[in-house]
């Protein structure tokens, strides 16, 4: 078991907001901070954790620990977490996979679960739970959004995604808003490094466009080998595939990219302008989507703890429901399923003060919501 790479204890009491707390909250952590998907959950915990300090709150404890993206670890460790630590709530969880792996078993056994990033469709329908909650989005979101954008200017478009939960969603997502013609479907390993034989798919498939989700790592090598391959088509994606977090790495070949997301620096919000602010002058870098919602994840358990006692599971859990915070997203809701409700935005790739970054150039939806809340029973 890898030892815990963080935990912080932080201070203001709950007296002086007005309402006592009569426990400390728990939060186990766990996210990816090594391998190919670290910067990931680098920007997931400095979100969140950036929050936590923000609010001074020492009726907080965070145990934080490194999944290296194995399911089979991140399974140790939130048993571990949750048998010998006594956590009252867990989050971090970036890949669906291990999402799959950790959560049903977490929920079953009274802890609440928060999710700031991998949103299953399987934890959103028939098999969502009192104590489940994603505050990031449902996974098919984004690519649904990108889906709808497409199709003013595209009419034969070539997809492709790692062969995971979450990209088995993403495709789902895009083909039911896109109503334009598929030059090709392919799913790649994920971890995949080398991109060749895609690209030799995608120059013979006859597409106008190409849609990708391959985070982290996954981008940086397809953008760059795609870039080089001479292939002249549009790219596009959601924000998992440019996230700020990997645009230095893909560096030129990002240009001009469109990627749909709920979040970019340039959201005009107070929150938002506070948030950015805040991140660059503590990390020295422009936060990602993944800290945006790390960040809005810890500020969704602080104000429930202002309102409830964690040992009080119900209360807790309705607490959170009221999402009675100020996302950096502007609006927020739940929905009956615990999935947000919320607007999702087209976003360009740009060049601004000498760094690579996202910028909003279009609305794709406005309070949308996703396609298995009506299977929830909640």
């Amino acid at each position: 078991m890898k030892k815990a790479l963080a935990a912080s204890l932080l201070a203001l009491t709950f007296a002086m907001g007005g309402v006592a707390q009569a426990e400390p909250v728990k939060i186990g952590m766990i996210t990816t901070l090594s391998g190919g998907g670290a910067s990931l959950g680098v920007d997931a915990r400095d979100g969140f954790m950036l929050a936590i300090e923000k609010a001074g709150n020492d009726e907080i404890e965070v145990v934080i620990e490194d999944d290296g993206q194995k399911p089979e670890l991140a399974v140790q460790i939130a048993d571990k977490m949750v048998q010998s630590d006594k956590v009252d709530l867990m989050t971090g969880i970036i890949w669906s996979n291990l999402a799959m792996a950790v959560v049903p078993s977490v929920t079953a056994q009274d802890v609440i679960y928060i999710s700031p990033n991998a949103g299953p469709s399987a934890l959103a329908g028939a098999n969502c739970h009192p104590n489940y909650f994603n505050v990031a989005y449902q996974n098919d979101n984004f690519h649904e959004a990108m889906g709808e954008a497409a199709n003013k200017d595209f009419k034969k478009t070539f997809i492709m995604a790692p062969n995971y939960p979450a990209g088995k969603d993403s495709l789902t997502g895009f083909k039911r808003y896109y109503k334009g013609e598929l030059a090709g479907e392919i799913y790649t390993k994920l971890g995949q490094t080398d991109y060749a034989a895609e690209i030799a798919q995608i120059r013979a498939s006859g597409a106008d466009s190409v849609f990708i989700f391959l985070p982290g790592g996954m981008g940086v090598a397809f953008t760059k080998q795609f870039a080089q391959s001479g292939v002249d088509l549009p790219l596009m994606g959601p924000a998992f595939s440019f996230s700020q977090d990997i645009l230095p790495a893909i560096g030129e070949a990002a240009l001009g990219v469109k990627n749909s997301a709920s979040w970019a620096p340039d959201l005009d919000n107070e929150a938002n302008k506070a948030f950015v602010e805040a991140f660059r002058a503590k990390y020295d870098r422009l936060p990602s989507v993944y800290a945006a919602q790390g960040y809005d994840a810890a500020n969704l358990i602080l104000s429930a703890a202002e309102k409830a006692d964690v040992a009080d599971r119900e209360a807790f859990r309705a607490a959170l429901k009221e999402a009675d915070f100020q996302s950096v997203r502007g609006k927020f809701k739940f929905n009956t399923n615990n999935h947000p409700i919320q607007d999702f935005y087209v976003r360009e790739v740009v060049e601004k003060d000498g760094e690579l970054t996202n910028t909003i150039v279009s609305t794709a939806f406005t309070d949308h919501g996703d396609a298995y809340a009506a299977e929830c029973k909640m």
